[in-house]
């Protein structure tokens, strides 16, 4: 039977120091995803749910434990080398958007082509292909200062899905939008997941968008619990 795991993360343990003390927030965390997969991790605000998914993205080191896409454990990869893999296979949404404000909602999409590549016609369609997908076409000229926050939220998507990665981590995706604005991402999350069979791992407080996914996962006292949808 072919293996379709797209991530395995064993035994991770991340602490940090708070002056004298030792706080440990993760405490040997086990998961597995697989290829377009649906993962929701829920979870008490300070439980560790955004340091798990930085810790997943490549944006922060753990202190112990494994983090495999495929072959590649970046969990024992340096930092430049850990930004090209994230660049090139992890699509990152985090709950504000972190678009360019000087650059429109084109230029914004193409960023992460652009670090790797020179410029071409082809990195352009690509970009207009997938704000068409997430339904801003039409705004592609547009700057984010004048987009809404729902429309912002949708280019930092179309961005994450730039160079076509097997996995999209996602903190808090809606945690900033009003709740109409919320659905509406909820709805265009699932709608990526069946059209493009891309795995998608969501931390978020967002009950309504925990049960769109596969699987749902409680963080508790360092650790990852199922629970019942």
């Amino acid at each position: 039977m072919k293996d379709d795991r797209v991530l395995t993360v064993r035994d991770l343990h991340k602490s940090f120091r708070k002056g004298p003390e030792v706080i440990e927030v993760l405490k040997g965390i086990d998961l597995e995803a697989h290829r377009a997969e649906g993962i929701a991790i829920v979870g008490a605000s300070g439980s560790g749910k955004s340091t798990l998914l930085h810790l997943l993205g490549g944006l922060e080191k753990p202190d112990s434990g494994s983090i495999i896409y495929g072959g590649s454990d970046i969990s024992d990869m340096n930092d430049r080398a850990i930004a090209r893999f994230r660049n090139a296979r992890i699509g990152f949404v985090f709950q504000f958007h972190y678009l360019l404000p000087e650059f429109t909602a084109l230029e914004n999409v193409m960023i992460p082509a652009l670090i790797s590549s020179p410029m071409t016609s082809e990195i352009s369609e690509r970009a207009e292909e997938l704000l068409d997908l997430v339904d801003l076409g039409h705004r592609r000229t547009h700057k984010p200062g004048e987009l809404s926050g729902g429309e912002q939220q949708r280019v930092a998507i179309a961005r994450s899905l730039m160079m076509s990665p097997g996995i999209m981590l996602a903190d808090e995706p809606t945690g900033d939008l009003d709740p109409e604005t919320g659905l509406r991402i909820i709805e265009l999350f699932s709608g990526l997941r069946q059209r493009l069979d891309v795995t998608l791992l969501i931390a978020t407080h967002n009950m309504e968008l925990a049960r769109t996914m596969d699987k749902v996962l409680v963080l508790k006292g360092g650790h990852l619990e199922p629970t019942v949808q």
